[in-house]
């Protein structure tokens, strides 16, 4: 069966879809270009309005071009609007978060000759027993991904007002240390020299495991694996940021100097508003402390303009904070009404064209804190991993810059490279390099500690 996957929005949607990939591979499927693929599964996210209207498009787009093409919506929007995706053209099956650990089997049951999705197992309750690893994981690059992405936990329990991601995603669940480990140990065997740790709260890891661990406690133990697997961290909260994990990262060679710490707003009363669980002062704590101790340090934040309620002052606060802030990238999200969200219900809401307004102001401000950040790495050396080969050749830094070096090194090779230019995708001269990796790490050679 030929097949296609396209995935919207965050890093766990990544890591599912590539799981996705995975399996159906190990029974046979192969990739192709949605236009000419039998079965296109379209892994959805509602995090906003934009992120909605992107999922519609795409399907009907596949629709147009490839009429026969079987389509399987799944993801966030496919499970807060089943019905509105499930009425779009060419789609035959809409698949729950829920249900979607058991999506490889259902969909292999579109092979049979009645061409119907099958009615396979929800497996949720399997989350993280080890079921849903079937096959070796693609080697890199095999799906465009040089970084391993390794979800180890899904689901949130916080109650941010604007978010509909807890509906959609369900309660807080984390993978037990040990599907974590052996899942490592897959991603190092298949040559993976770097993986990016995820979760859709990723510093609740562990809270609702027996006995309770923590994301402090997986960082250990992956600190402790034999392998030289760089550990990036994916997005983590400002209160989840403790003193102890900024410790680890910074002195464990394990651990890339790059951290992701959602703001969303430097005004408290918007905050307050949003039920975000800290204040300003304690997330420049955060950040400061991480710049002072990691001056090369990588460290992005998101920003929501527009919410309910946001004055000319409120936002003037976040403008203020972002020109001196440590901050080196920006996403930046335009508020949009989640329906069911408490903050759809507030009042106060701002016009379109001021948030439009607003948006563009933040990103040009996360443009001048990118290009700062760039500018101050030309001269210094840093370890990266190459991404793409030939004459477009390109590394990712540990530091998160992507770097244009000389072709003639192979993908996935690592490499240490002297920063000579500013651009957005920065000059940089190879100075060492070190070959794909050519033998697999023994699993028993890895300690259970």
């Amino acid at each position: 069966m030929r097949y296609a996957v396209l995935t919207f929005g965050c890093r766990v949607n990544q890591a599912d879809s590539f799981a996705l990939e995975r399996r159906l591979r190990a029974a046979g499927g192969r990739a192709a270009p949605a236009e000419a693929a039998e079965l296109v599964v379209v892994n959805s996210c509602s995090v906003t309005a934009t992120a909605d209207q992107g999922t519609r498009q795409a399907i009907r787009r596949v629709a147009r071009l490839n009429p026969a093409a079987r389509i399987v919506a799944t993801g966030c929007y496919a499970t807060r609007d089943a019905a509105a995706v499930a009425a779009l053209p060419g789609v035959v099956a809409v698949v729950r978060n829920e249900d979607k650990e058991a999506l490889a089997e259902r969909l292999l049951a579109l092979a049979r000759p009645d061409g119907r999705v099958g009615d396979g197992p929800t497996t949720a309750e399997r989350f993280g027993s080890g079921d849903g690893a079937c096959g070796a994981p693609l080697p890199p690059g095999a799906a465009g991904r040089t970084t391993y992405t390794l979800r180890v936990q899904t689901g949130c329990d916080e109650q941010c007002s604007y978010c509909i991601i807890p509906s959609t995603r369900g309660r807080g669940r984390s993978v037990p240390l040990a599907g974590v480990l052996d899942e490592l140990d897959r991603a190092v065997e298949a040559g993976y020299r770097e993986l990016a740790l995820t979760g859709v709260h990723l510093g609740s890891y562990g809270r609702d495991l027996a006995p309770p661990t923590s994301l402090l406690d997986l960082l250990h133990a992956l600190d402790r694996h034999p392998s030289t697997v760089l550990v990036r961290l994916s997005s983590l909260e400002p209160m989840d940021c403790t003193p102890a994990i900024v410790d680890l990262v910074t002195t464990s060679a394990r651990f890339a100097p790059h951290f992701h710490l959602p703001l969303q707003h430097a005004s408290d009363a918007m905050l307050r508003a949003m039920r975000r669980p800290y204040t300003l002062d304690h997330y420049r704590r955060v950040v400061s402390g991480i710049r002072t101790r990691m001056p090369h340090a990588a460290i992005g934040s998101d920003l929501i303009v527009g919410f309910p309620g946001e004055t000319d002052d409120d936002f003037e606060t976040t403008l203020a904070y972002l020109e001196d802030s440590p901050l080196t990238s920006l996403h930046v999200f335009p508020y949009s009404d989640r329906p069911g969200t408490d903050a759809s219900r507030l009042g106060g809401k701002v016009h379109g064209s001021r948030v439009r307004e607003r948006a563009r102001a933040v990103r040009e401000a996360g443009a001048r804190l990118s290009g700062r950040f760039r500018r101050a790495q030309v001269g210094t050396l840093r370890p990266g991993l190459t991404l793409t080969s030939g004459s477009g050749a390109v590394a990712l830094t540990d530091n998160y810059l992507k770097v244009r070096i000389a072709p003639g090194h192979p993908e996935n090779a690592r490499v240490t490279v002297r920063i000579t230019g500013a651009g957005e995708t920065v000059d940089g001269l190879v100075v060492t390099a070190a070959g794909p990796p050519s033998a697999a790490l023994p699993t028993a050679a890895r300690p259970r500690g």
